[in-house]
């Protein structure tokens, strides 16, 4: 038994390894001449008018609306954040704290106190915990036998 236990451990250890093998990236942080950026003069000269424009109309060159305001970025973010402070804090948190806290308002609590307190009032007095009489027999219409026939009848 105890060598199963440890061929097995060796079996995961060893998928264990092979998989963190196949899944990892190896990268290099050195730094490169050919990773280097060149800026070209005639590009940098033309940049600061394209960014006076956006910058006055309130937009980044990389910016993509949240579907909220696709002209303007900041009331894109300022509509997104109030959405999301809206749903997420106010009717996730606290919707659920509210529920996880309400009343029992169906009163199955209730119901299931005074059932017990029932029991033990019937127990203390010596009867039945239900009468078997709990609905007059008078009341009760039962078919005859002869109505019944041979249905099978199962108590």
């Amino acid at each position: 038994m105890s060598s199963l236990v440890r061929l097995s451990n060796a079996l995961l250890v060893r998928s264990l390894v092979n998989h963190s093998l196949r899944s990892a990236r190896l990268i290099s942080s050195s730094q490169k001449n050919r990773d280097a950026a060149t800026l070209d003069l005639s590009k940098k000269a033309a940049a600061p008018s394209s960014t006076a424009s956006t910058a006055a109309a309130g937009t980044s060159r990389n910016w993509v609306s949240y579907g909220f305001d696709r002209k303007d970025e900041t009331n894109d973010r300022s509509a997104m954040n109030a959405s999301f402070f809206f749903t997420v804090t106010l009717c996730l948190v606290l919707g659920t704290a509210y529920w996880a806290y309400v009343p029992d308002p169906q009163l199955q609590d209730w119901a299931q106190r005074e059932a017990y307190l029932e029991l033990r009032r019937r127990e203390a007095a010596g009867l039945e915990p239900i009468s078997k009489d709990f609905v007059d027999p008078a009341q009760i219409v039962l078919p005859s036998d002869e109505e019944l026939g041979n249905t099978e009848i199962v108590i």
